[in-house]
């Protein structure tokens, strides 16, 4: 499947204003992150979504949400790794060549969504929940987010709600 260089160009520069918006930065390897793009644009023309190119995708978008990029593991997967499975996504670490990507497991078929949660929690939620001391913003997930993606406060802004 040929894809053009305008298209992929366009994609990255989508996604890099996405993930710096979220606290997150793209790989620095122009290279390597350029192919992850033409690989999402393949994946988009082969099934209608932008499935990670990093893993076996079924085709069906019931079967897939989960690895439509972002996908549900790259927050857990910078957090704990500094780098998402695929390697685009990297932590400020990674981004500044202070730290290597190292390899990381497959989380996807794995009931790893408690995994982290501090037990002190006792709520019903699954994951905790985080809230943003400068502006309110809340969300559930295992870590709070390395920069806030309404007011952009760091990582340290954040304090467990629930």
């Amino acid at each position: 499947m040929e894809i053009n260089k305008e298209d992929i160009d366009r994609l990255y520069k989508e996604k890099k204003a996405e993930a710096e918006s979220s606290g997150y930065r793209l790989n620095p390897d122009a290279d390597f992150t350029l192919g992850l793009m033409e690989g999402l644009l393949i994946n988009e023309k082969r099934y209608g979504y932008q499935s990670c190119p990093c893993r076996l995708a079924s085709g069906r978008i019931e079967d897939d949400r989960d690895i439509i990029c972002p996908c549900d593991y790259r927050d857990a997967d910078v957090a704990q790794y500094g780098s998402c499975y695929c390697g685009l996504y990297v932590s400020q670490e990674i981004a500044n060549g202070d730290v290597q990507i190292q390899p990381i497991p497959e989380r996807r078929g794995k009931n790893e969504q408690h995994e982290g949660v501090d037990s002190s929690f006792s709520g019903s939620l699954p994951l905790p929940v985080w809230r943003c001391k400068v502006c309110g913003y809340l969300c559930a997930r295992q870590q709070p987010p390395e920069a806030c993606p309404i007011c952009k406060a760091k990582k340290e802004k954040f304090e467990r709600f629930m």
